[in-house]
């Protein structure tokens, strides 16, 4: 049974934790790192917490979670804090600030990696001794707990799954507070739970990644297409025959309408290569490029850094993310693009529509529609000033969702849709039986991440 919440007196927060054990990292309760911890990347939620744990070891975490589980009191870990709804805040509870646990140790054909550790670090140690992580999201400044709680999907995925499939072990830190190690032999059900299972069973203190040979250079492909049908149709050709190591597609709103573009890349090829690996595509119009593997990976750091100059990386990101099945993508992504006005995604909107061959993510999560290929579907909206709030943003997502839904689609839970708990048991599906146990079995209390608000 859960233990009542202990009041937390407002004029002295430190209250509830004026018995913590000694710890190798430091408690904070100061009000930067509270008003730090308050929000995310969305700028739509702000929960203050009691406290902010900045662990000096994993020991550390497992202690306080113990701590907070006898007083009643909510628990979240926080990477980079680039959710986009509130998901891991806890209003009166501890926010866990993984970013101080960030060693990255390379083993052989390993990574062994804090889960504070942005994926930015893992590279640039695994890169000398020419090896890299297989997959990526598109930034690399994000925790590489964080995106494993989540799934991890980029335009490697047609060759390597999603960032979840990557995982060798884990060490984390249960509900209960019981430090654990778990794979896909030890404590199985752990594991399948916590991998894309948004931080309700376990807190991710350290993962171990599988590494592969790295390229040198990467030949980069930017081909235009004249429709959503044309897009997806070249998408499920090259994603199907692997031609191209990274592959994704993105359609943009110009003063003349929509354009459709193929982003693809070819690792260690040259221009000699271009004949064989595009002439048969019938794109309308094509660029091409030689990047450096790091630089190629890294490309949308200057944007980001643009962003930010503009203000845009400040202002409120009700994000919208889908995956649908290849059976209706087009006539949802048609529909969506049609019914979008001035201001409905903001200045620095992007739109992604790329494939996914389901039997490639071997993990339960995050959940795939039903068919062979899929297609993620994103609308990554900003609040800019003169779009539309960011709370009709939102509703408008949780019409998408339902739009969604109603043409097989999942949702891949990042972003800023309101659901409840009958459309979270659909969302998980025939998984949810497994889920929920897992959920009892290593947070009997439900301490643990309240912000996903699943449970």
């Amino acid at each position: 049974m859960t233990p009542p919440p202990v009041p937390i007196p407002q004029s002295d927060p430190a209250a509830v934790f004026d018995a913590v054990p000694a710890l190798d990292g430091e408690l904070r309760f100061d009000g930067a790192t509270l008003e730090a911890a308050s929000g995310d990347f969305g700028r739509m939620v702000r929960q203050s917490p009691a406290a902010v744990l900045r662990p000096g070891s994993a020991e550390d975490v497992a202690t306080m979670v113990r701590y907070c589980g006898e007083r009643g009191v909510k628990v979240a870990g926080r990477g980079q804090g680039h959710s986009t709804n509130g998901q891991a805040q806890v209003p009166a509870g501890l926010v866990i600030d993984l970013g101080s646990l960030d060693s990255v140790e390379i083993r052989d054909n390993t990574a062994v990696v804090r889960s504070g550790a942005r994926w930015s670090a893992v590279v640039r140690a695994s890169l000398p001794l020419g090896l890299t992580p297989p997959a990526f999201t598109d930034y690399l400044e994000l925790s590489v707990g964080g995106t494993l709680s989540a799934g991890g999907l980029g335009g490697q995925i047609g060759h390597h799954g999603t960032q979840v499939d990557n995982v060798l072990e884990l060490e984390v830190v249960t509900g209960e507070g019981e430090l654990t190690t778990c794979s896909p032999t030890e404590r199985p059900d752990l594991f399948r739970a916590v991998l894309g299972g948004l931080g309700q069973c376990a807190i991710i203190t350290r993962a171990t990644l599988a590494l592969v040979p790295a390229p040198r250079s990467v030949r980069f492909y930017v081909l235009t297409y004249p429709s959503v049908a044309a897009l997806t149709a070249r998408e499920a050709e090259l994603i199907r025959e692997g031609r191209f190591d990274y592959l994704i597609g993105q359609a943009r709103l110009t003063p003349d309408g929509w354009t459709y573009f193929i982003e693809a890349a070819a690792y260690d090829a040259s221009a000699a290569d271009d004949a064989r690996l595009t002439d048969d595509l019938g794109h309308t119009s094509a660029e091409v490029q030689d990047v450096d593997y790091f630089d190629f990976l890294n490309r949308i750091a200057p944007t980001m850094e643009l962003f930010k100059s503009l203000g845009e990386w400040a202002r409120p990101h009700p994000w919208y993310d889908s995956l649908l099945p290849a059976s209706t993508v087009n006539d949802v992504v048609m529909e969506t693009l049609a019914g979008l006005k001035s201001g409905s995604l903001g200045a620095s909107a992007v739109i992604l529509l790329y494939p996914i061959l389901t039997a490639k993510c071997r993990t339960p999560l995050p959940v795939m529609p039903d068919e062979e290929l899929a297609y993620l579907f994103s609308l990554l909206k900003t609040a800019s000033p003169g779009a539309d709030s960011a709370e009709e943003m939102v509703a408008a997502n949780r019409v998408q969702y339902d739009a969604t839904v109603e043409a097989g689609g999942r949702w891949y839970p990042i972003g800023s849709v309101p659901l409840t708990t009958e459309d979270w048991v659909h969302h998980f599906g025939a998984f949810w039986p497994e889920f929920r146990a897992a959920r009892h079995r290593y947070d009997p209390d439900g301490i643990l991440t309240p912000g996903q608000r699943i449970f």
